[in-house]
């Protein structure tokens, strides 16, 4: 069984321009950091023209289906009927998308389905991880 879950999603940038554009958007997630899900926007779609990656909680994620969610640089809330914001908060600006709520819901299924939610701390290796950071501070 696979470890890993990408999901390709169309994110609608919003901008001061009346129609807001296309751009792919990967939505990652996997068991070896349970808490986490990505989302990576390709180079092109970016203003630096550089692979942008954007890690947070999965349970924001979730929980920011229904109803606004997040205070620090990610925020997640829905929109309409079938709509999810994604605010992506940084010091060059903010950059606002909108994704399918059905594309989110469908990731976030495979991802219980690799880990259930509330299962996370099951996949964590705390002694190895310990022992990782005690031999990378000498």
């Amino acid at each position: 069984m696979s470890t890993v879950i990408e999901q390709p999603v169309e994110a609608r940038l919003v901008a001061a321009a009346p129609r807001m554009a296309s751009i792919p958007a990967t939505l990652h997630y996997d068991r070896s950091d349970p808490f986490a899900v990505r989302m990576s926007f390709p180079a092109p779609a970016t203003l630096e023209g550089v692979e942008v990656c954007w890690t947070f909680a999965r349970e924001l994620l979730t929980a920011g289906l229904h109803e606004p969610e997040g205070h620090g640089d990610v925020r997640v809330r829905p929109y309409g009927y079938d709509r999810t914001v994604l605010e992506f908060h940084a010091p060059e600006g903010t950059a606002v998308v909108h994704v399918r709520s059905g594309e989110i819901r469908q990731f976030l299924e495979a991802a219980g389905e690799l880990v259930p939610a509330g299962l996370e701390h099951l996949q964590l290796d705390l002694d190895h991880d310990l022992a990782e950071l005690i031999r990378d501070a000498c």
